[in-house]
């Protein structure tokens, strides 16, 4: 289902009608119509008070299910063995904080070389 029918069809589901939707999110009906009808893309903050208008998770514009989908967990390959996510926290973190600014700096065409010379890493068998 796509997101602006989700919009709608939650609200409906609640029996609430656009002029709730306006007095419980602040938002103007006609921009209401408007994300309801694909003219317009929410942004997220939109999305906050729309689930907070509707009493529903986030997650319930995306996802079909009752139960929220469970997270994907990180590949083995960019885990510590104690268990810890390789670049969430400690050295790791400031590790992929520090590439990504340098990432910033870098040409278009000079990441995708590197992400080339990556791979090719990647890929080579070990001894």
């Amino acid at each position: 289902m796509i997101l602006s029918e989700r919009l709608r069809f939650l609200r409906e589901q609640k029996n609430l009608t656009q002029g709730d939707i306006e007095e419980r999110t602040g938002l103007k009906r006609s921009y209401i119509s408007r994300l309801e009808h694909g003219r317009t893309i929410p942004s997220l903050a939109t999305l906050e008070k729309f689930a907070q208008a509707l009493e529903v998770p986030l997650y319930h514009f995306f996802y079909d299910g009752e139960q929220p989908p469970k997270a994907a967990s990180l590949p083995q390959a960019v885990q510590n063995t104690d268990g810890d996510h390789w670049g969430l926290n400690g050295e790791s973190a400031r590790y992929v904080h520090r590439l990504s600014l340098l990432l910033r700096r870098i040409s278009e065409s000079d990441r995708l070389m590197l992400i080339h010379f990556a791979s090719q890493l990647i890929g080579r068998k070990k001894p």
